[in-house]
């Protein structure tokens, strides 16, 4: 389990469309990529901002947990696996486009690397214990802070 978090972080629908345009144009000239693969559910708002930019309509969706309704951090659970075609080709190639909305500890992208060593991972939000295993991101949080996307109950919301 993951320490208490000291501080915390609203981002909004314009901040974080603003930073998954950026991402977008940041992966723009990496190279040209065959599908994008969201990370459900955090990563499916960035991985359209992305697929729309960039004018990727292959989109899959591979669903992992591991935070429990506490917030609290464990294992990783695979909940719906990417599809077969998918998942030999993010073995093989690096066309295939990883999106998630954050990388905290690292635990989803170790699991989502061991799955798909080839694939190219990039969030949009990075967390210093998990920037290793990805390969782009966009803006830095420090560790100890809990973020709050618009998509998550927000603790100004009734």
């Amino acid at each position: 389990m993951s320490a208490p978090f000291d501080q915390s972080c609203e981002i909004s629908w314009d901040q974080v469309h603003h930073d998954a345009l950026a991402l977008a144009e940041r992966l723009e000239n990496v190279r040209k990529w065959d599908v994008i693969v969201a990370i459900t559910r955090g990563g499916l708002v960035p991985a359209m901002i992305v697929a729309r930019h960039l004018d990727i309509r292959r989109i899959e969706t591979i669903s992992l947990a591991s935070y429990d309704d506490d917030n609290l951090q464990g294992d990783v659970r695979l909940l719906k696996p990417v599809s077969d075609a998918v998942l030999e080709a993010g073995k093989t190639s690096t066309a295939v486009l990883i999106i998630d909305d954050l990388v905290d500890t690292g635990k989803t992208a170790k699991v989502v690397r061991e799955m798909m060593p080839k694939a190219y991972l990039a969030t949009v939000y990075a967390k210093p214990e998990g920037m290793a295993l990805v390969d782009a991101y966009m803006r830095e949080i420090s560790q100890d802070t809990w973020v709050y996307f618009p998509w998550d109950k927000t603790p100004n919301s009734h």
